[in-house]
């Protein structure tokens, strides 16, 4: 894990950056990051500036964090993220959830690109996270437990905040936005799964799959931050459609991008 003073001179140093009271820490998935460039009085650093944090290697991912206001709460917002795929320890992957902590969020909401697993969805759909699986074999809690961050054994019965789903679905409601709901089975990637483990995944419960926000929900709940995720359904999972490529997921979640971004932003005005 992280040391402790390692991350508060992360957040002191965004502090001295002008990250000042944030209330809500916002990870933007494949192809929603152009929902930071809406944030109002921005401020922009780059992963590459902030001392200890790693730096996205995903294409499409802009690789920086966006401080401001957005539908009048203050936000961070970070324009990509990092996966356990691209070689980082699970505790890098997941230390923006950290210092979002150290400098005040009360809440996170985590967004992604996910396949469907649920034969109901269809490409283009949006899906509110009720739960998740993590299958990654990973757990960014592994190793001493810092008291200070929060407990040994965190509990997760309810890693995704039932108020904020609530609200999410009455915005959607008010939208006239269909949306799904369902649980999220988190993978390590890079490799799509094989039809075979679609319909395990199917099985055991899952709705949507993914490579990313499950070690980031896991360390939120740690923090005792409230959590709301919604996927981008963007390909039907593997044995479901003939091929999967990173160019369909991010064709599809640019087509649904302005809905994506409103619901965001009617959401932020009612947590």
């Amino acid at each position: 894990m992280m040391k402790h003073e390692q991350l508060v001179e992360t957040a002191n140093y965004l502090k001295d950056k002008g990250f000042l009271e944030p209330e809500i820490g916002l990870i933007l998935g494949s192809g929603l990051g152009d929902l930071a460039d809406e944030i109002t009085n921005p401020i922009v650093v780059p992963y590459s500036e902030i001392p200890h944090f790693p730096i996205s290697t995903v294409k499409g991912h802009k690789g920086q964090l966006v401080y401001g206001e957005l539908s009048g709460k203050t936000v961070i917002a970070m324009q990509g993220r990092f996966h356990f795929y691209e070689g980082y320890p699970i505790q890098e992957v997941t230390l923006p959830i950290r210092v979002m902590k150290l400098l005040g969020v009360h809440s996170v909401g985590l967004t992604n690109a996910a396949g469907g697993v649920n034969i109901d969805f269809s490409p283009g759909d949006l899906m509110l996270i009720q739960d998740h699986i993590n299958f990654t074999a990973q757990n960014p809690l592994i190793g001493p437990n810092d008291e200070e961050m929060g407990p040994r054994f965190p509990d997760m019965s309810q890693t995704y905040d039932s108020d904020y789903q609530e609200k999410i679905k009455s915005v959607a409601k008010k939208m006239n936005v269909a949306i799904k709901e369902g649980v999220y089975m988190g993978f390590s990637g890079p490799t799509y799964e094989t039809p075979a483990e679609i319909k395990m995944a199917r099985t055991l419960g899952a709705d949507a799959v993914g490579m990313s926000t499950v070690p980031e929900a896991i360390v939120a709940r740690h923090s005792d931050l409230r959590v709301f995720g919604i996927s981008c359904i963007t390909n039907l999972a593997a044995g479901m459609q003939t091929s999967l490529n990173h160019q369909e997921v991010v064709e599809v979640s640019k087509r649904v991008n302005q809905t994506f971004k409103t619901l965001l932003k009617e959401t932020l005005k009612v947590i």
